[in-house]
């Protein structure tokens, strides 16, 4: 198969690069606790993540009222903000292949809020590969709209793919006009990847060495 000549590498963060699922539900579960609701089960938060920290906390929270809404979101921000890294790790060869591409215009698109995210590129020394972040902090322009994607592209040649674990990472792509690449170790699933459309689907990070030229 053909490698694909791409400029721009656009990368999500949480699911692809790195495995944040324990902090980020630490962080849930702690919220509910301080505004006196019950923890929830681990995987059932996993299952909230993906489309901002504003989506995840109303959907812990079981309550779409702005105050409470409000209020566990500052609740959240602020002890994720200091706990964003206990027990996150990068996924399997990240940091080799954001090496190997050095040579490639790579930039970050992700829901999560741009400060921490750019708190957990520092923590694990990924900044320095991307020339662009793209966070969560507007609600109205979130993954799976192309609206993220196409603030960051310069435009009319330039030719990207975005590379994620969920089905709205390959949407948003696809509605950007991007080449789109799922993995499969990551929050979401190779069925609903493939159903997105993806144009590529695997399951290690390094695999993009063989899809990219």
């Amino acid at each position: 198969m053909p490698k694909e000549r791409v400029d721009t590498i656009l990368f999500d963060l949480d699911g692809t690069l790195v495995d944040s699922r324990k902090d980020i539900v630490a962080a849930v579960n702690h919220t509910l606790r301080e505004m006196g609701r019950e923890e929830k089960p681990f995987e059932l938060v996993v299952s909230y993540i993906g489309t901002g920290s504003t989506d995840l906390v109303r959907k812990a929270l079981e309550d779409d009222s702005d105050e409470a809404v409000s209020e566990g979101l500052s609740i959240f921000t602020r002890y994720f903000g200091e706990h964003f890294a206990d027990n996150t790790r990068l996924f399997p060869n990240v940091r080799e292949t954001l090496s190997h591409f050095g040579d490639k215009r790579m930039m970050l698109v992700t829901n999560r809020r741009t400060e921490l995210t750019r708190s957990t590129l520092d923590k694990f020394g990924l900044s320095g590969f991307f020339s662009e972040i793209r966070g969560g902090d507007d609600d109205a322009c979130l993954k799976p709209t192309g609206c993220p994607i196409t603030k960051v592209l310069s435009g009319a040649g330039e030719k990207a793919i975005m590379v994620g674990d969920m089905d709205l990472d390959i949407l948003s792509g696809k509605e950007a006009g991007t080449l789109t690449c799922g993995v499969t170790y990551g929050l979401g699933s190779r069925k609903d990847l493939r159903k997105a459309g993806a144009d590529f689907v695997i399951d290690d990070i390094l695999e993009l060495k063989d899809i990219i030229e």
